[in-house]
């Protein structure tokens, strides 16, 4: 068995496939590499295969029709052999000496009395144009360097966030736990990082900056106005995340309280964009959106609404939605996040 599967979700990804893959390369025999082909029309598919023959037994091209992000994620999870689990975006990259320690943790940990369900290392936001990089490290919410539970997390702040960029998972849990991405949708890496929590007992976090995130180009998903264009997509992750939380049994108080703080936050993002897009239909569609967690659970609404981030993004009338706007953008502007 190998000891990690790292899918590659790839739809026209001929210009940086290559720098991905190359990356992953130095985990050699104990890493297989799943190039997901998800109906690319230009070169991908002829890179996935060149590295396939080039590098037997490490790299696995898998294609398939074009069913977005979720699908590919989907596809990479069905195939996967290892032991472990992780996604790596086409167009993002790692850093080797952090690569390294964080396969020599996996390999002590494999076959050890506790199981490992989850492991944690920093990201960098790779943005175009910007010297200095943003990290998103952990070190004050998690203890480094040894096995530990939700019990023992300490206060997670609001700009950290558990991404798909920050976690492998043990790859039977993500089996296990039914996860199963909606095809023909942006944004489902929210449900990725999300929907495993109430399962995962032990984690283990590595103090080193892995995952390099490749930020800024025009066409990304994150994108500001492509996040306008494509709102129904992120309004229909959002409540797929909002009935997950309601409906599901969470064995730990702090489990909960973590995922409440993500789902306030993918909500804040919704409403911030629903604000952006300024349109009499755009505001309607944010109004909608909280009554539809106010529906769904009024306790989960009113901890939502009367928390930090819930309560600036429903400041009443222009002047409140103003206000909201200027707090994104300083947000952004020290986050970096799109």
């Amino acid at each position: 068995m190998k000891l990690l599967s790292i899918a590659v979700p790839s739809y026209n990804s001929q210009d940086y496939l290559e720098r991905c893959i190359d990356s992953l390369l130095i985990g050699d025999d104990d890493v297989e590499i799943l190039i997901v082909n998800d109906g690319s029309t230009d070169r991908t598919a002829e890179i996935a295969d060149a590295y396939e023959a080039k590098y037997p037994g490490i790299v696995r091209a898998i294609h398939k029709e074009n069913g977005g992000h979720g699908s590919a994620v989907n596809a990479g999870i069905e195939h996967a052999k290892g032991l472990y689990f992780k996604v790596v975006d086409s167009d993002d990259w790692v850093k080797e000496s952090a690569y390294r320690e964080i396969l020599d943790t996996l390999r002590k940990l494999a076959g050890g009395e506790q199981v490992l369900d989850m492991l944690i290392s920093n990201y960098v936001y790779e943005k175009q144009g910007v010297k200095r990089k943003k990290v998103v490290a952990f070190r004050n919410a998690f203890p480094e360097n040894t096995m530990f539970t939700w019990d023992e997390v300490r206060h997670l702040r609001k700009s950290q966030n558990i991404l798909m960029h920050s976690v492998i998972y043990r790859t039977k849990l993500l089996k296990d736990c039914g996860l199963k991405l909606p095809e023909h949708t942006f944004y489902v890496d929210n449900i990725f990082v999300f929907e495993p929590l109430p399962y995962v007992r032990n984690m283990y976090y590595l103090d080193v900056n892995f995952y390099r995130y490749y930020i800024g180009r025009d066409d990304q998903s994150v994108n500001e106005k492509v996040m306008i264009s494509r709102i129904d997509q992120q309004l229909m992750v959002n409540k797929l995340m909002v009935d997950y939380y309601v409906s599901t049994k969470i064995p730990n108080e702090k489990t909960a309280k973590y995922m409440l703080k993500y789902l306030d936050t993918i909500t804040t993002v919704s409403s911030i964009m629903l604000i952006l897009a300024d349109t009499e239909e755009a505001l309607k569609k944010k109004d909608e959106l909280w009554n539809y967690i106010k529906e769904k659970d009024k306790r989960t609404f009113l901890k939502m609404r009367l928390g930090i981030l819930g309560g600036t993004m429903n400041l009443p009338g222009k002047g409140g939605r103003k206000m909201s706007e200027g707090l994104y953008r300083l947000a952004r502007k020290f986050v970096q996040f799109n």
